[in-house]
Order: C-alpha cells, then structure tokens, then sequence
C-alpha cells in the first residue's frame, strides 16, 4: 500500500487507529443474522508488515506517547507496531467498554484497547493526573471510536503537539473535522 506523506511536524502525542488487516473475515451477528460486515466492507485494510514501513518514528518528538488502539486479535501485532514504530511499550491506556456485544470464537467481545507506547520521557507539560482509563461509550459506525478517549487524552497534555494517524472526516462530535490543537493523517482525512 502507498501511504500518503506524513505531516512534516514533530509531535509529543500520536494517535493511531491503524486499518488492521482480518484476510476478509466477517463480522458474523449470531445464528441467521447472517454478517455486520467486516472492515474490507468499510475501507482498505494494512498488513503489519505494512503498517511498520510507515516512518512514524520521523515525526514523533523525542519526548512522545503512542496511543495505538488495538482489536483483541491483534493485540500481539500491536505491540509489534508500536515498538517497530520506535516506541517502549508501556501500559493499556483505555479500555473501551462498547455498552453492546459481538459474538466471538471464544467469548462475547464487548471491549477495545488503546495501548500506550513511550518514546523518551512522558512529555511535558502535563495536564491532568486523575484520567480514568474505562470508557464506556456506545459502538456508532464501523471502527469509529469514542470522542471521550481523545477528550481525555487533551486533558492529560493541553498544550502538546497532537498528530491522529488514520484519522476520520468525523473527527469531532459535531463533524467539524479535525479537533482543535491536533493535526489529522489518513487516506480519509
């Protein structure tokens, strides 16, 4: 896959919801309900091994947080991304508590991570110090996540460069685009 260029700032938060690739499995609804879709049905999938190419380590500032949201069956390919990608693992930042579930092969799926990555030091200046890391936030559209998790992360670092990579044209709740203070990246942005 041929990505645009990356912004050519240098950020201290960077937010990615890359487009995982599931090989055109469907997200299947239960017994004759037949299929919800799957992301192919939505837009263009990314293999890891295209996913790490991507120079993100070129426009995160030494001081940086990655917060990668991950799906369950990628979880391992996640953390791969982050630290190809230049970053320590650190910790789950936020666990998204969908208020709906999908069937799964082992259990019903309810939840989804947003890992955090470090690169350097936690950058300064810090906001707040009490954000929760629990979201639960009703599932809208195919893989759009809940506004509450880049609120939060605004609150934990104001005043910092911000970068989301795959970003959406629904980037804030009233469809303005790109929320202030960050910067968007992606094939839909």
């Amino acid at each position: 896959m041929t990505f645009p260029r990356l912004p050519q700032g240098r950020y201290n938060i960077v937010y990615a919801d890359p487009p995982w690739d599931y090989k055109g499995q469907l997200q299947h609804t239960g017994p004759g309900n037949g299929d919800s879709g799957g992301t192919v049905r939505h837009y263009p999938t990314v293999t890891l091994s295209e996913l790490k190419i991507l120079p993100v380590r070129t426009i995160a500032a030494d001081d940086c947080l990655l917060f990668l949201w991950a799906t369950n069956p990628h979880l391992d390919q996640a953390i791969d991304l982050g630290k190809a990608w230049g970053f320590a693992w650190a910790t789950v930042a936020f666990v998204w508590d969908k208020e709906r579930v999908n069937p799964g092969f082992y259990t019903m799926s309810q939840c989804e991570l947003c890992l955090v990555f470090k690169r350097g030091r936690i950058p300064r200046p810090r906001g707040a110090r009490n954000v929760r890391q629990l979201v639960s936030a009703k599932r809208r559209e195919h893989s759009r996540k809940p506004e509450e998790v880049r609120r939060r992360i605004d609150a934990m670092f104001p005043a910092l460069p911000k970068v989301e990579l795959f970003a959406r044209p629904e980037a804030d709740l009233f469809g303005n685009g790109t929320p202030e203070g960050w910067d968007a990246w992606g094939l839909e942005a």
